[in-house]
């Protein structure tokens, strides 16, 4: 029988999938439940040791001599303090431990309690990786333990073997053993840059018969070099995008969802593989969370499990990827499925019935009429500027009605900098090539400043969208729209370019708005076309969209 503590149970099934077998425990009554799993599971050797100075020294003398991770298990206070010598020097040999220590739970930290004290990050810079994982309360919670868990022990299995830290708080009752068997838990596969190991993944997606490809952020240059792996995988899988990573010309995918709410069953895929960095749409991200698993692409070997449902990460190049994906899809020739080809087919004709839509819909004046017609002004000339979005509705809207692929700063999604990484952008852009950001007023009356400085811009143009307020709050359900939390004001941006020298334009109808994107289409000077609309209307535009398509 193993511990109630489902942070103690999850913790054993994942040592012993990632295959862990050997671990050196020291007494004590915090971590006793910890031992006991640890005594209790079949796959798991146990060698008890005292003095907690010499059992992570012991562990280490284990991994030497193994070559694979050993588990040292100490209890609170500073029995963890211990085992900081031996730690130090596998950092230094490569030859990591993992260290598993009982706490108590956060609340009885600092406060006269015996053996307390912070141990998360006790061990300093001489671990690759420290988690806590407190006891889980609920299904997300659970979920991020085991993610936790499955991230520290990929770290402890790298081939420099870093050591790991686990903290694990626990509650009492410490000894309740009534649990008859582990749980079954997830675990998330790790593979290294050598191509050959996305062979587990070929296997699945070969199988699969809803597969699926999300491409994230991804900069336009990338999108290039797999243009023709990704054309020849989209005759076996769905491909979506956003604006973002626009390897569709329009990204509507966001219609898509809102129109099939209540019949999901039919499109919801059972294997993801995403490239690439962020995506937007929260509606998108819930989706994603439906499907059986995902496989990510990661260039950093970061582990993202966004969708809660992550089976492999593939740590290459999106190039190197797909140029192998793609040999290797030509050398087997599979039959698709039946079922993947109507489920390619349910999702083609979803998807051309969207972007049919959005190429003949007209709003009325709003800022969405101003997007798409700073879209469509575009699409029409021989050459398209490069295009950044500001955070908030500005990438909402171009997620909507962009017909290329955008810049964005999504890494923290922050509103701040939008304008002076336009700035930029345009500074290490050849000067015939135009630069337009599209930004919505808090993040440019934030980032004025960055038209003060003193560095020419002649092919930057600013097509700024004003309603007076932040208004993505309003599309926030059950938000409260005061005037403190939307960022109410009345500022323009006329004066901020006169004292800076840059061309100005105001809109404040469709004819104004007609003149001003013929005015950013052919300015050879830093030019903004300000235009202000009224954010009530911007919200009711915004919606009828979704609203206004039907499948």
């Amino acid at each position: 029988m193993y511990s109630n503590k489902e942070n103690i149970n999850i913790l054993t099934a994942l040592l012993v999938s990632h295959g862990i077998t050997d671990a050196v425990v020291c007494p004590g009554s915090r971590n006793a439940a910890i031992i006991h799993n640890l005594a209790e599971c079949p796959k798991i050797n146990c060698y008890p040791v005292t003095d907690e100075r010499s059992a992570a020294f012991v562990a280490l003398g284990m991994a030497q001599a193994s070559h694979r991770p050993v588990v040292v298990c100490v209890t609170s206070g500073t029995a963890l303090l211990n085992t900081a010598p031996a730690v130090a020097e596998a950092s230094y040999q490569h030859q990591g431990i993992i260290v598993i220590s009982a706490d108590r739970p956060a609340a009885w930290i600092g406060q006269n309690t015996g053996q307390t004290m912070p141990q998360p990050g006790a061990l300093g810079n001489f671990v690759g990786k420290c988690i806590n994982i407190p006891e889980p309360h609920s299904d997300e919670e659970r979920w991020h333990v085991n993610r936790l868990v499955n991230e520290a022990l990929i770290e402890a299995k790298k081939p420099y073997r870093p050591s790991v830290h686990i903290n694990v708080p626990l509650s009492e009752p410490l000894f309740d053993y009534t649990v008859k068997k582990l749980p079954q838990e997830r675990k998330i596969q790790f593979y290294e840059k050598e191509l050959c190991n996305t062979e587990p993944f070929m296997e699945e997606f070969f199988k699969a018969k809803r597969p699926m490809i999300v491409i994230g952020q991804t900069d336009e240059h990338t999108l290039n070099d797999i243009f023709e792996s990704l054309e020849l995988l989209n005759e076996r899988a769905v491909i979506i995008n956003e604006a973002l990573g626009a390897y569709s010309e329009i990204c509507s995918v966001d219609l898509v969802l809102n129109a099939i709410e209540g019949k999901e069953h039919k499109y919801v895929p059972d294997l993801v593989l995403h490239m690439g960095g962020e995506i937007v749409s929260k509606r998108l991200k819930n989706f994603l969370k439906k499907a059986k698993v995902t496989w990510r692409i990661s260039l950093n070997e970061e582990i993202s499990d966004t969708y809660q449902n992550l089976a492999g990460v593939l740590c290459c190049e999106l190039k190197s990827f797909c140029n192998f994906v793609e040999v290797t899809y030509q050398m087997r020739n599979p039959q698709t499925p039946h079922s993947a080809i109507s489920f390619l087919r349910l999702w083609q004709k979803a998807l051309s019935a969207s972007d049919e839509y959005i190429i003949h819909y007209s709003p009325n004046y709003s800022q969405a009429a101003a997007v798409k017609a700073f879209e469509q002004q575009f699409y029409m000339l021989d050459y398209a500027p490069h295009a950044l979005y500001a955070n908030s509705s500005a990438i909402r809207l171009a997620n909507l009605l962009a017909r290329r692929q955008v810049w964005c700063n999504r890494g923290i999604n922050g509103i701040e900098g939008s304008v002076s990484t336009a700035v930029g952008f345009a500074l290490a852009t050849d000067i015939n090539e135009k630069v337009v950001l599209v930004t919505g007023d808090l993040s440019f009356f934030y980032d004025s400043n960055a038209l003060w400085n003193n560095n020419p811009t002649p092919n930057l143009s600013i097509l700024l969208l004003n309603n007076g307020e932040g208004g993505i709050f309003r599309q926030v359900e059950g938000f409260d729209a005061n005037p403190f939390a939307v960022g109410l004001h009345n500022a323009s941006a006329e004066h901020i370019c006169k004292q800076n020298g840059v061309d100005y334009v105001a809109v404040h109808n469709m004819q104004e708005l007609e003149n001003g994107i013929k005015r950013l289409s052919c300015a050879d000077t830093t030019l903004v076309v300000e235009v202000f609309t009224d954010p009530e209307i911007d919200k009711q535009e915004f919606e009828k969209i979704y609203t206004s398509f039907k499948l």
